[in-house]
């Protein structure tokens, strides 16, 4: 009689209605983050222009979202996991809709600041949430894998939208709309959310310690604080000194989560291989992708010449490749294995950054087009398995956690990739030999050399752009293969830490 009822129960989990529409809307959160993540870097010109912030500021408008994110997902993981999911999801949406007009008619660079500060708050409760959200609407493991293929390949697909909607938009209408577009998307989000979203919770919470809390946000961000000021600046006591303190707040906030008897975070989910294996892999490819993402648009618009829309769409096969891959992931990685489809995916980006260490100035669009295509098809096979890989390895209660883990890799990797491999564009174009009346300014950045070359004389302004232009194709073909390098050391160590690992058969369905 008790199996029979619980075969009930699981059929009807499994063939629960709307679960389809629910990821639709949890689809909406994943695309806006991703878009939101990207078109700032296309509008820093026009805000730099407007607002006219220092060089601090400027660079505090760009960080300061993804240190308050990185500082805050495994706290507010695990604030959904004892709130309700679908609750903090709601709450985070509205909330980031309406920041969003905040950083759209900010008027200073304190504001504007402050208002990207707070855009990170809420951001940093929509994508823990919709992760733990797909583990606990979709019980059967092969459409879990296929809520996941179209999860991970939407926040594939917004990566590479947001370069070419924030193209079209900042050719046409002023910085502030890039923010704009996030308001009907959330007001949809929130509208069919409520009707559709089940709520999910730990059944046995704990509390939700604020110690912790704050060793995870002053850990977090002073790690990703110091990892960009080296790269941007060199070393600096100062830096060390913030540095430190992240690594000794990151320290206590393990040495508390393994004496509570509810952690905000289990450590207990790192004993596991796959869980560890999936969580490292992760790390190690954006740690190895970002130096691609971070320069390529710069690339294609400051050495090629493409216009902002036409550079979005230059990305796009990273997108398609992408989508087309996460989409079929989990049938790959059952019927070979998963560590053959996430080192196999690994071991793809890696050739393709080694392609990329042959581009120069006039290289075709053919070549850099299907390297991209490879970036993308690896991305989405590795990415969404390993998704799945973390999202199974631990109990429905504790999904919140595992999520924000897997985001905080994310972000970490991210932080480290644009600091090592941006270091090493930088300090090659730094050395490049202009010719007699080259401004300082020029040797900052690609940018500032263009933006120097309109005071000088033509013949002057030509020679420092050719050689501008050649050092930072040097140094970005340099990062190119460190990030080849990484990508396949991250493919072999993927081969052996996820050995024997599976993704979970379908449920059996009962009459």
């Amino acid at each position: 009689m008790t199996r029979t009822l619980q075969s009930a129960n699981t059929t009807e989990a499994v063939k629960r209605p709307g679960r389809w529409i629910a990821l639709s809307v949890l689809v909406l959160a994943v695309l806006l983050v991703a878009v939101d993540a990207t078109v700032l870097g296309l509008a820093t010109p026009y805000i730099s222009e407007d607002l006219r912030p220092s060089g601090t500021q400027l660079l505090w408008i760009g960080d300061v979202y993804s240190f308050v994110i990185a500082g805050l997902l495994v706290s507010m993981g695990s604030l959904g996991d004892r709130i309700g999911r679908k609750r903090i999801l709601l709450l985070g949406a509205t909330a980031f809709g309406a920041i969003s007009v905040l950083n759209a008619y900010a008027t200073t660079p304190e504001l504007m600041i402050f208002a990207r500060a707070l855009l990170g708050v809420a951001g940093a409760t929509l994508m823990p949430a919709t992760f733990a959200l797909i583990r606990n609407i979709f019980h059967d493991p092969r459409e879990r894998s296929v809520a996941i293929g179209i999860w991970g390949a939407t926040a594939s697909a917004g990566t590479a939208i947001g370069p070419v909607l924030g193209g079209f938009l900042l050719e046409h209408f002023w910085w502030g709309s890039v923010f704009l577009i996030n308001l009907p998307v959330m007001a949809v989000l929130v509208v069919v959310g409520i009707k559709t979203l089940p709520e999910s919770r730990n059944p046995n919470p704990g509390p939700w310690d604020l110690a912790s809390v704050t060793l995870s946000l002053v850990g977090m961000v002073g790690v990703v604080y110091a990892v960009k000021e080296v790269a941007a600046h060199g070393f600096a006591w100062t830096t060390l000194a913030v540095g430190l303190l992240g690594a000794a707040a990151l320290y206590g906030f393990v040495r508390r989560q393994l004496t509570m008897p509810i952690p905000l975070l289990d450590m207990r989910l790192f004993r596991s291989r796959g869980f560890s294996g999936a969580v490292l892999a992760d790390l190690l490819t954006i740690l190895g992708m970002s130096g691609l993402v971070f320069f390529l648009s710069q690339f294609l618009q400051l050495v090629q010449g493409r216009p902002p829309f036409e550079a979005g769409l230059a990305e796009l096969p990273a997108a398609i490749g992408a989508v087309a891959a996460g989409l079929i992931a989990g049938r790959a990685a059952r019927r070979f294995s998963v560590r053959a489809v996430v080192s196999g995916g690994l071991a793809a980006i890696g050739l393709a950054l080694a392609v990329l260490t042959v581009i120069g100035e006039s290289t075709g669009y053919p070549l850099l087009g299907a390297a991209l295509l490879v970036v993308g098809v690896g991305a989405g096979f590795s990415f969404t398995v390993t998704a799945d890989v973390i999202l199974s390895s631990v109990p429905k209660e504790q999904a919140g956690a595992a999520s924000a883990v897997s985001e905080t890799a994310y972000e970490l990797g991210a932080a480290l990739g644009i600091a090592v491999l941006g270091s090493i564009v930088t300090g090659v174009y730094r050395d490049f030999a202009g010719p007699a009346g080259t401004p300082a300014a020029a040797h900052e950045s690609l940018g500032g050399a263009v933006e120097a070359a309109a005071a000088l004389p033509a013949h002057t302004a030509e020679a420092m752009l050719a050689a501008a232009r050649q050092s930072f194709v040097d140094g970005l073909t340099l990062a190119a293969g460190v990030g080849a390098a990484v990508l396949l050391a991250a493919a072999v160590a993927a081969w052996f830490l996820l050995r024997g690992q599976r993704l979970e058969d379908g449920v059996a369905e009962h009459p």
